[in-house]
């Protein structure tokens, strides 16, 4: 497994910061959201994941270089 640099975390903590709201694009799971739902960003942890409270009660990470969400801004 190629884990992403220091550097690269932290340009995704930039982007994704707590309290952001994002939208699922991809995800690969079985248990994932249906693409589409939205949540609420509660952090990035170490590997660069983006960690989400999804509308619909899951709480699957959005896992960097797998997955892909999208930031939703205020007005959309």
């Amino acid at each position: 497994m190629n884990f992403p640099s220091r550097a690269r975390i932290e340009s995704v903590k930039k982007r994704y910061q707590e309290g952001m709201r994002v939208e699922l694009i991809r995800m690969e799971d079985c248990q994932a959201p249906p693409v589409g739902t939205r949540g609420t960003v509660t952090g990035v942890d170490d590997l660069g994941s983006i960690m989400v409270d999804w509308d619909n009660g899951s709480s699957l990470s959005v896992v960097l270089g797998e997955d892909l969400c999208r930031v939703v801004r205020d007005n959309e």
